[in-house]
């Protein structure tokens, strides 16, 4: 026994109940080489739309097959690995995605550019359930900063991908992808560190338990869950098709109206992406403070008013409102997630699945229709038209408070509770 005492707790780094900072930090670093290597796509539209003679709409269902691969396989990925947690997952992830970065290079016309990115999906949808649950384990009592912390290496992720088209891709073109591979080799490393550190966790009882089993939904909640989580739903929907909006055509809005170069027009899209980054970190230490609706609240209210005005405004107050947009509206990110978890307790994989496949989702079908559209229409119409999408987020007027969450925990607590007592009565 006490062999097997020591060998669990040589596992655990740190207590149960603490916050692993090393394991957080390395799994945002490996969210970020996700995001970065995931974020070339868009990031070289600008370039493979002349060089492979693509249009509006061709990249625009490029954007959503990459994103429409996350999300089908993400929520299933998430419910199997809430039933039977899988380490080996983490590198194996990575493994598709290098797949994908190596077919980009060298991908010569719009199939074999759907091809690629369907492997570069599937390792983005291996990837984030079950890194998100290492992140639950990490976070102890700090979700919203274990959340945060995870997060905001993937929105600096996709912010570097403006950069990376203005430094890399302009000079030299579309075989400069294979650069990225250096990056999807080294997230392998991180991951098979990562895979051991969870492996040992899943090894303790309590750690185990708790990534496994869930304190279950009382009957008379369930219907007000469902109908919250739909509202999440509608919310994270329309956000990320705001977000698709910005990041594949606004650079392209730039180039016609202000006359821009490539490189120009992109840094303006990296500020937004930037600021995007700052507030999703900033987000999830505020709701633990604030609470997580208000966190929303004031990521919808704050984003509003500046989404509305900015097709209209000059080129430097142009980059202002992309700051201010990207801060505000990125700075529930994080806040989203925790809030679905402490909705449906004990489905960590699961919620963390359906809402990171639901992003990639609502990206993918907003930049292909947002595509489309462009070609029928105008850029500038398309932008305009972005500017009502935050609208829909003001359904969170609905949310229950952080008091009726924590009300409904305690229940769902003692629900379990009685269940256990019953079966060991049984027994």
């Amino acid at each position: 026994m006490q062999t097997k005492m020591t060998a669990a707790a040589r596992s655990v780094p740190l207590k149960q109940n603490g916050t692993v900072f090393g394991i957080l930090l390395a799994i945002s670093l490996v969210h970020l080489l996700n995001d970065t290597i995931q974020s070339v796509v868009p990031a070289i539209f600008p370039i493979v739309k002349d060089s492979l003679s693509l249009t509006y709409t061709q990249l625009g269902l490029i954007a959503f097959a990459l994103n429409a691969t996350a999300s089908v396989l993400q929520p299933a990925v998430g419910l199997y690995s809430d039933r039977k947690p899988q380490p080996f997952l983490l590198p194996l992830g990575v493994v598709s995605t290098l797949l994908g970065v190596l077919g980009l290079a060298f991908a010569s016309g719009f199939w074999t550019m759907l091809l690629s990115v369907v492997l570069v999906g599937v390792g983005s949808s291996v990837f984030h359930p079950e890194s998100a649950k290492v992140a639950y384990l990490a976070a102890g009592p700090r979700r919203g900063l274990a959340q945060s912390i995870f997060q905001v290496g993937g929105n600096a992720g996709q912010a570097l991908a403006p950069i990376m088209t203005a430094l890399i891709f302009v000079p030299l073109g579309q075989p400069g992808i294979l650069w990225f591979s250096l990056l999807a080799v080294l997230a392998i490393v991180i991951q098979l560190f990562t895979a051991r550190w969870y492996s040992g966790r899943l090894r303790s009882d309590a750690a185990g338990k708790r990534s496994r089993s869930g304190a279950g939904i009382p009957l008379a909640n369930r219907g007000k869950v469902a109908a919250a989580i739909s509202i999440l739903v509608l919310i994270l929907t329309s956000k990320m098709a705001y977000l698709a909006g910005i990041t594949s055509f606004y650079s392209f809005y730039l180039l016609e109206r202000f006359g821009l170069s490539v490189g120009q027009a992109q840094w303006c899209v990296f500020a937004f992406l930037a600021a995007g980054a700052v507030g999703t970190f900033f987000g999830g230490p505020l709701a633990d403070l604030w609470g997580r609706r208000n966190v929303i609240w004031f990521s919808i209210l704050g984003a509003l008013p500046f989404a509305f005005l900015l097709p209209y405004v000059n080129f430097t107050l142009s980059i202002v409102f992309c700051v201010i947009i990207g801060f505000t509206i990125m700075s529930s990110g994080s806040v989203n997630v925790v809030y679905a978890q402490e909705l449906l307790p004990g489905n960590i994989g699961t919620v963390s699945g359906l809402f990171f496949g639901l992003a990639f989702g609502a990206g993918g079908l907003g930049a292909a229709a947002l595509g489309a559209l462009a070609d029928s229409t105008s850029i500038e119409h398309v932008i305009k038209l972005c500017a009502y999408l935050p609208l829909i987020g003001l359904l969170a007027i609905f949310l229950p408070s952080d008091r009726k969450l924590k009300i409904w925990a305690e229940e769902a607590e003692r629900s379990q509770a009685a269940k256990s007592g019953s079966g060991s009565s049984g027994a």
